[in-house]
């Protein structure tokens, strides 16, 4: 039996990971170790709770003592990294927290792998899962590869950046094995509501503003959370050690169009007049740095171990709007008063 550490296990990405660990591989022990933070909701893995081979571990990957203990406690022998900070506005807001998180956290856990382990690495794996925005920006033409140079122009993705680095220096100074995987937005179900799509969603319901950035032509290639789940599960057991996969959606929209395209689901499924939400759309002031275009190449992950996107960006979307609108109280639940000061600061 393999014991394995999935981190941030709570969270949106971690959640559907740890499910589809757990459901397909009984002769494994997950062990899901999140600080249930602002997005950290248990209630995202209520059907899975008591299942025989999931363990629930709370706790915070920058406390050394911690982390140090339960790994020889558990005796893992496989880490798949998803804990981090991750939005970008928020890393304006606060640069140092996610300093803390992305980088020392992933320093702490990388250590207690090694000091685990030393040499003996046969059949352990460290798993790093990053984000296509440590490449930078792209223009108006090109994809992001895995040897596409780092040029990070956030807080949150430098230290994305940054985390990246240390894996693969622990890689080549101490043996560790690992691999790393680089994905490119996600959505589906049971994000948080500070993300573009559970934002506006929430906001329609609520005949509150889309607050759009500039002029709403920043591109994004947008990856449904299933089947980045089904990625995952492919690079942990297919994936070549000290090798990176880009994971991409094949599906790059203009903000303005995707907001648009779910102004019209969301007024089909709450039988509204067409256009109504779509007057909810409110251009506000530019954030800093923001990268014009992300797009990935995920050319290398289809040909080497067979994975592709199972849906297109329309259908992922309206399940995505079907799971909100038939979970308001899980939506409810996550929008507390503390988000709703956040939400205003940010986007007054």
């Amino acid at each position: 039996m393999k014991n394995i550490l999935i981190t941030g296990g709570a969270g949106f990405i971690g959640s559907h990971v740890v499910r589809l660990f757990v459901n397909k591989y009984p002769d494994y022990h997950i062990y899901n170790l999140d600080a249930l933070t602002y997005a950290g909701n248990l209630e995202n893995l209520i059907d899975i709770e008591s299942k025989e081979n999931y363990t629930f571990l709370h706790g915070d990957i920058t406390d050394e003592v911690y982390i140090n203990t339960i790994f020889t406690k558990y005796q893992f022998d496989s880490v798949v990294h998803l804990a981090a900070e991750s939005h970008v506005d928020r890393s304006i807001t606060d640069p140092l927290a996610f300093a803390k998180t992305n980088i020392l956290g992933t320093m702490i856990l990388l250590n207690a792998f090694k000091v685990l382990w030393k040499d003996n690495w046969e059949g352990k794996r460290f798993y790093h899962v990053s984000t296509d925005e440590v490449y930078g920006s792209l223009g108006t033409t090109g994809l992001f590869e895995e040897t596409t140079s780092y040029d990070p122009n956030s807080p949150y993705s430098a230290s994305k950046a940054s985390s990246d680095h240390f894996v693969r220096a622990y890689g080549e100074t101490y043996g560790l094995p690992y691999v790393i995987s680089n994905c490119s937005n996600n959505y589906g179900q049971q994000q948080f509501p500070e993300k573009l799509i559970p934002l506006f969603i929430n906001n329609i319901l609520n005949d509150k503003a889309l607050p759009v950035y500039g002029d709403g032509n920043y591109t994004r290639d947008w990856l449904y959370v299933v089947d980045h789940a089904i990625a995952i599960d492919l690079v942990y057991h297919k994936g070549l050690n000290t090798e990176t996969y880009n994971i991409g959606g094949f599906n790059e929209w203009k903000n303005i169009d995707l907001v648009k395209l779910l102004c019209q689901q969301m007024d089909q499924k709450l039988g509204r007049a067409a256009g109504t939400s779509e007057k909810l759309i409110t251009y506000v002031k530019d954030r800093p740095g923001h990268d014009l275009r992300y797009a990935i190449d995920a050319s290398k992950i289809n040909k080497e171990l067979g994975w592709s996107p199972t849906v297109t960006f329309e259908e992922g979307l309206s399940e995505t709007i079907d799971w909100y609108l038939s979970n308001e109280d899980w939506l409810n639940n996550v929008t507390s008063g503390n988000y709703q000061n956040y939400y205003k600061a940010q986007y007054k």
